[in-house]
């Protein structure tokens, strides 16, 4: 993406490129090349981690002082372009862009003393409970409960968390849950660490469109947790939520998703035929390239804005919002463009893709996995809060409401 930058940033741009060319493994990038990171194991994703712990780029939002690289936005932006692009697999945010800012935030420091090495050692993995059946963009309705023991020394927490992504692989999972039935809905809300050995949690896979079973049920019956677990104080944890809900929409605009998409859909378009020319220089698709183009240059400067917002102490706002509208709605039309682009070749994806035994069938545009991509991406809208809810959001804080 041509943007303006220092020599100082462009110094920094070959430095990310030569440590991408030199420590990312071969069959790492293979396997986000050919399924958009879907075929990725924990221990692929584990071994990355580590790879990039060793070279201090693992957390780069985080201040120095709790091992952060302590990047600045611009630093941050070119970091996602080029691992997009080089086909790094993703950082998985759950621990690190989620609950961490939370705790450096809001947490004890016996907290961060304790939890904050273990993510950067990958002792523990993190999942996420928010949402729940009947609870989702309407996340203040949730009802897993949690209850003081007689003796005070433990939260016994009953209730199910859904959509729960990659969940199968963690032993940590920090949850919203309901500490205070006799109150406002949103004031009686905490925020709990919980250990996934515990007895009575269940995993429950959730098998996507696409085949996967990326996302999960999780349920507790009975369980058992230490009232140190507790972030914060007891029932101010829509505050927590909410703080932490800007980390996320903000990551999931993914610009660098983005940008390395739109590269797809260009090489894509410029060996595809249409009417005896390059798909490329179609009219109508030139022009439906050409706005995705213009709207992602525009976001990637509107993200940075808020990384350097976010970077300098305060908390996105509004602009979180708007940013997960825009960056899904551009991420779901680069999907699109890409399986249009691939024509006949993204057919071969139903049944034998998910099988995974389409790995001879003919694909001579090298299109791979952009129908499962198209299928996968449409959560984009929905998780994160759905685009209604923050379009809602937007309206009524621009507006005064």
């Amino acid at each position: 993406m041509d943007l303006s930058y220092s020599d100082e940033e462009k110094a920094f741009r070959e430095e990310v490129r030569s440590f991408l060319a030199e420590k990312l493994p071969k069959e790492l990038r293979d396997k986000v090349a050919g399924s958009d990171g879907d075929g990725l194991t924990k221990a692929d994703m584990e071994r990355w981690h580590a790879i990039l712990n060793e070279q201090g780029w693992l957390v780069p939002n985080w201040p120095k002082k709790f091992g952060g690289a302590e990047w600045n936005a611009v630093q941050k932006h070119i970091f996602e372009e080029e691992a997009a692009a080089a086909d790094a697999p993703r950082i998985v945010p759950f621990g690190f862009s989620m609950l961490a800012p939370v705790l450096h935030k809001f947490g004890s420091q016996e907290q961060n003393d304790y939890w904050l090495p273990r993510m950067l050692n990958g002792d523990d993995w993190w999942c996420q409970g928010y949402s729940e059946p009947g609870a989702g963009s309407d996340l203040a309705s949730l009802k897993t409960t949690a209850v003081k023991n007689e003796a005070g020394t433990h939260y016994i927490v009953n209730g199910q968390k859904t959509w729960t992504t990659l969940g199968q692989h963690a032993n940590m999972i920090f949850c919203l849950v309901r500490t205070d039935k006799d109150v406002k809905q949103q004031e009686g809300i905490s925020f709990l660490l919980i250990d996934m050995n515990t007895p009575g949690i269940e995993v429950r896979p959730i098998i996507l469109l696409d085949g996967a079973p990326e996302v999960n049920e999780v349920w507790f019956t009975d369980v058992e947790v230490p009232v140190e677990n507790l972030v914060g104080e007891e029932n101010k944890g829509w505050t927590y939520a909410k703080y932490l809900l800007t980390h996320e929409r903000t990551n999931i605009a993914g610009v660098g998703f983005s940008q390395a998409g739109l590269n797809t859909v260009k090489r894509l378009a410029k060996s595809e035929m249409a009417g005896g020319k390059p798909l490329i220089q179609n009219p109508h698709f030139a022009a439906r390239v050409a706005q995705v183009e213009i709207d992602l240059r525009a976001m990637a400067t509107t993200n940075m804005r808020i990384i350097a917002k976010a970077a300098g102490g305060g908390t996105p706002g509004i602009e979180a919002s708007m940013l997960k509208v825009k960056g899904t709605i551009i991420r779901q039309e680069i999907n699109d463009l890409a399986r249009r682009t691939a024509g006949v070749y993204a057919m071969p994806f139903a049944s034998e893709a998910i099988e995974g035994s389409n790995a001879g069938l003919p694909d001579p545009l090298g299109a791979g996995p952009v129908a499962a991509k198209y299928f996968n991406n449409r959560k984009l809208s929905i998780f994160g809060g759905s685009n209604e809810i923050q379009r809602g959001i937007i309206a009524k804080v621009s507006m005064g409401g």
